[in-house]
């Protein structure tokens, strides 16, 4: 049985353990504020934006690179995580189900392109083919992130290196809960549904339909790349606060355990020095 010097000492590290866990509570509530606010504010836009292209590169006559449809031969995987660790299963459930796309028989030749320190730790360290890496984006997502990461995306893809390019990400619901999203980033996908459940609508295109397509198209793909950047960086502050909340809570049950064992072993202590005191003191009276 431990002494009371090690449950004191295990007392006190698990109680600057708790407060490290509350201080990371507190730190990912705040972040997720913020990034809460800023995916609400763009999602509306992205979604708008994408049924809408869709729905013109589905009617149109005139064609763009990047709604060029090919014999899929290579295929890209952009997967999304976090930088740091310490938030659940966040990071662990999403990299498993890029593995299993990327083992499967779904596509011929893919590569993988890692966002985030976990998923390029992941990748470079497994026999996964990498085409490209970010390992430092998640940490402080700017628009000229999204923007740099969507035209070398658009790069590839025009200059025949990839067929398709998938992107999986966390997509952020509510606090307590998110979902492994996986969409196709190129080439641009149609809307849902077939034609005859479309609206029929006529464009009138200013100044053409060309100059349209070549001006909003490569915008598309940076919206839908930075939404999923928002998105997966409020899924993860959720996943942390969850996480770092749980552990606050563990660690007040260890707190307590380890509390009821110390005064129990300080009063067996307490005991034993009585009973051995009264025991001499008898054997001196005889």
């Amino acid at each position: 049985m431990a002494n009371t010097r090690d449950l004191r000492r295990r007392i006190r590290s698990v109680k600057g353990t708790q407060q490290i866990t509350k201080a990371m509570k507190m730190v990912a509530a705040a972040k997720l504020r913020r990034a809460q606010v800023r995916i609400l504010q763009a999602r509306p836009y992205a979604e708008t934006l994408s049924r809408v292209l869709g729905s013109l590169a589905e009617r149109t006559e005139h064609t763009h690179p990047l709604l060029q449809q090919r014999d899929v031969r290579s295929v890209w995987l952009v997967v999304i995580t976090s930088d740091k660790g310490l938030c659940g299963s966040f990071n662990h459930n999403l990299l498993r189900y890029a593995a299993q796309l990327l083992d499967s028989d779904r596509w011929a030749s893919p590569q993988v392109v890692p966002i985030g320190k976990k998923a390029v730790d992941f990748f470079t360290k497994r026999a996964y083919t990498v085409a490209a890496a970010e390992p430092n984006v998640m940490s402080n997502i700017t628009a000229a992130e999204g923007r740099r990461i969507a035209a070398s995306l658009i790069d590839a893809f025009t200059a025949g290196e990839a067929d398709e390019i998938w992107v999986v990400y966390n997509r952020f619901l509510s606090l307590i809960r998110h979902e492994t999203v996986l969409a196709r980033l190129l080439p641009v996908e149609p809307p849902a549904g077939d034609e005859a459940t479309l609206p029929n609508i006529d464009y009138i295109y200013e100044p053409d339909a060309a100059t349209l397509l070549g001006e909003l198209l490569p915008r598309h793909i940076e919206v839908q790349v930075q939404t999923a950047l928002y998105d997966s960086s409020a899924a993860e502050h959720a996943a942390r606060m969850t996480a770092m909340d749980a552990a606050t809570k563990n660690a007040n049950d260890m707190i307590d355990r380890l509390t009821l064992l110390y005064n129990r072993t300080r009063q067996a202590a307490i005991t034993k020095e009585l009973i051995e005191i009264v025991s001499g003191a008898q054997a001196l009276e005889e």
